[in-house]
């Protein structure tokens, strides 16, 4: 610190002798869990897009109260086969997901490359899955209020979902050529929440697009 920064005594003018109030020297650099602020910056990110999902999710609810029928007259619901395969798979991802994140909080290097090698081919699986759920929908976004507003949702969806594999991939590139620190195994875990809002927040998704267009009265 410099002189001019220096703390002085108001009587005497002198400058005042600094007090260490403590030391932060024996924390560490990096910390997996809730003590670390990128866990928290994933979290207020899930807020602020489980918002939109929100939003999106009641746009369904009230158009669909509006109209003669959902989906009008004439139009079939989405296929089930590609939706169920989507969501079984999405369900049984989220087992080797957890398996991640142990050994993310282990330090385990090994076990942590293998994961997110695996967890990456899956999300690109259900990717190719996914494609093929959207050439089952039935309907066009152009269509009608019915059809914007399953596209919108199945869209919002799946952009998450390329995102986070995209994510995936990368951090598992970083594992096996660059140098490991204490960050690249918070991050992964980091990665695994992420993930887990992938997972939940597309069962109210599922239950809009596929379930309510065959239980509210439709065609």
């Amino acid at each position: 610190m410099s002189e001019s920064s220096q703390p002085h005594d108001q009587a005497s003018g002198k400058l005042r002798p600094l007090r260490v109030v403590g030391s932060l020297s024996s924390l560490p650099d990096n910390v997996i869990g809730a003590a670390n602020l990128n866990v928290w910056g994933v979290v207020a990110f899930m807020m602020i897009e489980g918002m939109g999902f929100a939003l999106c999710g009641a746009a369904a609810l009230y158009l669909a109260s509006q109209g003669k029928g959902w989906p009008p007259s004439g139009t079939a619901p989405p296929d089930l086969s590609f939706g169920i395969a989507f969501t079984i798979l999405l369900l049984a991802s989220e087992v080797l997901n957890r398996w991640v994140d142990r050994k993310a909080w282990a330090h385990d290097l090994a076990g942590l490359r293998l994961g997110m090698v695996l967890i990456t081919a899956v999300g690109v699986v259900l990717i190719g899955v996914r494609a093929l759920e959207l050439m089952h929908l039935n309907v066009r976004w152009s269509d009608n209020a019915y059809g914007s507003t399953i596209w919108l949702l199945m869209v919002l969806h799946t952009s998450h979902l390329i995102t986070d594999v995209a994510d995936t991939a990368v951090q598992t590139e970083w594992l096996f050529r660059k140098e490991i620190e204490d960050k690249q195994f918070s991050g992964a875990s980091d990665n695994c929440l992420y993930w887990d809002f992938v997972v939940l927040t597309w069962l109210p998704i599922w239950g809009l697009v596929y379930w309510m267009p065959r239980f509210w009265g439709g065609s």
